[in-house]
């Protein structure tokens, strides 16, 4: 993950239910990070709860405001009732990276199109207040070149700051990548240029900073 604002994920998978006059809504809530991931839930549920009328879902694959990766069905409720208000809920709560289906047994008794968005609503809203969570830390690379006898240096600087080296490789001089939090790479630029005085090379992809 780089370059966008921390957020929160869902850390396990969780099943609720919810009944108003008759009609069961059973709602699962998962962590995805992609449409194939989000299709392959769905279909898990769906085998799960065969006889069901409807299985209803949103997902939203990314980031909960930023991510165009997001969908969203009424799986034959009239439109605008299930999925909407089910994606709005996921939206609201700023969680990202999740995917929720709601799979509906008929009652008997019809609940509106009004009572339909309220049931839907309230079973995901269910859902996400039971929901466990974790934040994902937004990071962006850095990539640093530096004289070898600075790497041991370099190596216990980002360690004490918990900045994870993800390549190394060794020419002329040592090339270094990792991933910065977000909150803390300025303060880290300003440390290692610091430290290096003169001799480290400091890229952010992308930035100009």
């Amino acid at each position: 993950m780089s370059e966008h604002r921390s957020y929160n994920i869902p850390t396990d998978s969780i099943s609720i239910e919810y009944e108003i006059k008759r009609s069961r809504f059973i709602a699962d809530v998962a962590h995805i990070t992609s449409k194939q991931e989000a299709m392959a839930f769905i279909q898990q549920v769906r085998n799960h709860y065969p006889d069901a009328r409807h299985h209803c879902w949103a997902y939203i694959a990314g980031h909960p405001v930023e991510s165009i990766e997001r969908g969203m069905s009424d799986d034959g409720e009239p439109q605008g009732t299930a999925g909407k208000p089910m994606l709005n809920v996921l939206q609201h709560k700023k969680v990202g990276e999740i995917i929720i289906v709601i799979s509906r047994y008929f009652g008997g008794i019809k609940l509106g199109a009004g009572g339909l968005v309220r049931a839907y609503s309230h079973a995901s809203q269910l859902a996400m207040d039971a929901l466990p969570l974790k934040q994902l830390i937004a990071t962006t690379t850095i990539n640093l070149t530096l004289p070898f006898n600075m790497e041991n240096s370099v190596r216990h600087l980002l360690e004490k700051h918990n900045v994870s080296i993800t390549n190394c490789d060794y020419q002329q001089q040592v090339f270094m990548q990792a991933e910065v939090a977000n909150n803390i790479k300025k303060d880290l630029k300003d440390v290692l240029t610091n430290l290096g005085r003169g001799k480290i090379t400091i890229i952010f992809p992308k930035e100009s900073e």
